[in-house]
C-alpha cells in the first residue's frame, strides 16, 4: 500500500485498456521532470537521465508487465514495445467516439451541464487518438442540435458571433440557472394569489367602523334639527 501511495497516476494495465491515458500522463510527468527527450527516437539524453526515466516508467507498469519486460534494459526499446503492443486501442476508441459525436445533441440532455460534460468526454477521447475537434465545429454542433422549440433562441445566440465554445456554454449555463430560479419563484405561489397584508385588513375594518359611526352621528344630528 505504501508503494501505491507514491504513484503519480494509475499504472498501465496489462490489458492495455488505459494505454492512451497512461501515455499522456507519462509524457507530462517526464516533461515536468526534464527527461522528456528520453522517449523520443532521436535524442541526446544522458544515460543517467534515461535510467531515471526507465525507473519512473517501470514503477507505473502492472506487475505482470514488469515481469514480461524484465530483460529490456534500455528505455526506448521498452517504450516502443509498449506502443506496438497497445496502440491498437486507438482503432477501438476512435470509431466509438466518432459515433457518439455524430449522434450527440444538446436537446437530448436535461441540463446544459450534462451535455457539456458528455461533449468534453467524447472530444477528449478523440483528441487522445489525435483527432481534434476545432472550436467552430463545437459551436455548430451545439447550435444545430437545439430543440425545435428553441429555434428563435438559437438564432439569437448565433447572431452574437461567438468564436469559442466556452463563451457560448457559459451563457447557456447562466440562462439555465436564471430560468430555474424564475420557475421556482413562480411555483412557490401562482400568479395573482398574493394575500392582502394583515395591516391592510385591519385598516379596512377600522375605516368601516369609523365610517359607520360617523353616519350614525350625522343621522342623529339631522333628527334633532327637525
Amino acid at each position: 500500500m505504501a508503494n501505491l501511495a507514491k504513484l503519480e497516476y494509475v499504472v498501465l494495465d496489462i490489458t492495455g485498456k488505459n494505454y492512451l491515458t497512461w501515455v499522456l500522463d507519462t509524457k507530462i510527468h517526464l516533461e515536468a521532470g526534464n527527461p522528456g527527450d528520453t522517449i523520443r527516437e532521436e535524442n541526446n539524453s544522458f544515460s543517467q537521465e534515461r535510467a531515471k526515466a526507465m525507473i519512473f516508467i517501470r514503477r507505473h507498469l502492472d506487475e505482470a508487465l514488469k515481469s514480461e519486460y524484465l530483460t529490456v534494459e534500455d528505455l526506448l526499446p521498452l517504450w516502443q514495445a509498449l506502443r506496438s503492443r497497445y496502440n491498437h486501442q486507438t482503432t477501438m476508441i476512435l470509431p466509438r467516439a466518432r459515433y457518439e459525436w455524430t449522434y450527440l445533441r444538446i436537446q437530448d440532455f436535461k441540463s446544459v451541464a450534462e451535455y457539456n460534460s458528455t461533449l468534453f468526454k467524447i472530444t477528449s477521447q478523440m483528441k487522445l487518438c489525435e483527432d481534434t475537434i476545432i472550436e467552430e465545429i463545437l459551436l455548430e454542433k451545439t447550435f444545430n442540435t437545439f430543440h425545435v422549440s428553441n429555434v428563435l433562441m438559437q438564432q439569437q445566440y448565433r447572431a452574437r458571433g461567438y468564436t469559442e465554445y466556452n463563451q457560448l456554454i457559459s451563457v447557456l449555463l447562466v440562462v439555465e440557472q436564471n430560468n430555474k430560479l424564475i420557475m421556482k419563484n413562480h411555483n412557490s405561489r401562482p400568479t395573482r394569489s398574493a394575500p392582502f397584508p394583515e395591516v391592510n385588513n385591519a385598516s379596512i375594518e377600522v375605516n368601516a367602523t369609523s365610517s359607520g359611526g360617523n353616519n350614525h352621528k350625522r343621522g342623529r344630528g339631522h333628527k334633532r334639527g327637525r
